[in-house]
């Protein structure tokens, strides 16, 4: 009580001392959800100021004084919960267009795609997106028209170009010789991929993203094949380290998880075949995994009418199963999850579906919730922003109905989506 009796007191002196032009915004809800203490808030009353929280209170505690004139928004019947980070979006591409059919569009074409697509996350809860990897820097470019206020979409954490060997995951290996197709993050030696690292963050990034193994919609490599060394991955760590930028390692198979965790990086994405060795590895560094475990079922369902190529197909029966078993796993053991859904491998803004697999598949909902919010604002280093309904984060949260610790499925239809204090979706 002495606590909360001191948190309503700053809070109300915040407010006092708050700047006369200073925009405040008044959320009230039935429950809230905070992911910091696991537990449910009843009749929460939260105070945004400028975009950032300046308190929270619940039923019972002293309300705080709101200023004249400030903006209401009632969700009566509602829970409120932080709004949603996805860890691992691809803006700039669309499932419709498998195999070679995307080289029908001019290159610029998923630019235009990226600007709905980010539209679309934000509409379905997800105010705060890592992109790893995109083509020109188009993720780095959609971020500041949203920042700017040309467009709408979430808070975006670009990677620029992902790093990878030649002829890896991370490269184009659609075309014959003659095309000298190479993607801009392809790079062999750890001198040479310490270079394209500072490149990324010179244009942009704010994330290292790295190709670790194969993948299941490249061609011509073997899905859990290492593909970039142990050396060459350590020097992307400290090269990223050194710009003050958290990493991510794209990695299927058992071995390049093992050498991307003992490089250091940030988050495993993917994470397909675990065994308990690699699941202590990752505990014991306190790295992060990044398990896409809904998207299987949209590419073995659509794949074949979305023209992805046989081989990849093949890939993604290979993979599904066993990713799920590695995550159940993975939770069994102790690991540290992060919300990644893949959106780009399917459409963008049906992410939500995942919530109930990692449910399905062992998590508890508040592990789901806090995978995507307060675990996920740790591995991005943006604890102070992001996660959070908190005095001092972003007045970034999402309403639904009911109650979603009880059934987690509501967060695949969210009504409400408020970012920075302002009410950007509403379907109540």
């Amino acid at each position: 009580m002495r606590k909360l009796f001191a948190a309503c007191s700053i809070a109300i002196a915040a407010l006092a001392t708050a700047p006369a032009s200073a925009e405040t915004v008044v959320v009230t809800a039935d429950r809230l959800v905070d992911v910091l203490a696991g537990r449910t808030v009843e009749r929460p009353v939260v105070v945004i100021t400028d975009g950032r929280i300046v308190s929270v209170v619940g039923e019972g505690a002293a309300r705080p004084v709101i200023p004249e004139g400030a903006t209401r928004i009632d969700l009566p019947g509602k829970t409120l919960l932080p709004g949603l980070i996805d860890m691992h979006v691809h803006l700039d591409s669309n499932p419709r267009y498998g195999g070679y059919t995307r080289l029908r569009f001019t290159d610029h074409f998923w630019t235009a795609q990226g600007v709905a697509n980010a539209r679309a996350m934000l509409e379905a809860g997800f105010t705060t997106i890592r992109n790893v990897g995109s083509r020109d820097f188009s993720d780095v470019g959609i971020k500041e028209a949203i920042e700017e206020g040309i467009i709408e979409g979430p808070r975006i954490v670009p990677a620029g170009h992902s790093l990878g060997a030649t002829g890896g995951h991370c490269d184009n290996n659609l075309l014959p010789p003659s095309y000298q197709a190479t993607r801009g993050g392809v790079a062999d030696g750890p001198q040479a991929l310490r270079s394209r690292a500072r490149e990324q963050r010179k244009y942009g990034a704010e994330v290292i993203k790295a190709c670790a193994t194969g993948g299941v919609f490249s061609r011509n490599t073997g899905v859990g094949q290492q593909q970039l060394t142990l050396e060459e991955l350590s020097a992307i760590v400290a090269e990223a380290r050194q710009l003050g930028m958290t990493t991510a390692a794209h990695a299927h198979g058992t071995e390049g998880i093992k050498a991307a965790i003992e490089a250091g990086f940030t988050t495993i994405e993917h994470a397909s075949f675990l065994d308990d060795e690699a699941i202590r590895m990752a505990i014991r560094r306190g790295t992060f995994l990044s398990m896409d475990i809904y998207n299987t079922e949209y590419t073995l369902a659509e794949g074949e009418r979305n023209n992805v190529l046989p081989e990849n197909l093949e890939k993604e029966r290979q993979v599904g199963t066993r990713q799920r078993e590695s995550f159940r796993r993975s939770v069994e053991l102790g690991a540290r999850h992060v919300f990644g859904s893949d959106a780009g491998v399917y459409p963008h803004g049906t992410g939500g579906r995942q919530f109930a697999r990692m449910v399905q598949f062992g998590m508890t909902p508040m592990q789901a919730i806090q995978a995507a919010t307060a675990n996920a604002a740790e591995a991005l280093a943006r604890t102070a922003d992001l996660g959070a309904i908190a005095p001092g984060r972003f007045g970034d949260m999402i309403a639904v109905d009911g109650d979603p610790l009880r059934d987690i499925s509501l967060l695949e239809s969210v009504p409400v989506v408020i970012k920075g204090g302002r009410l950007v979706v509403d379907r109540r």
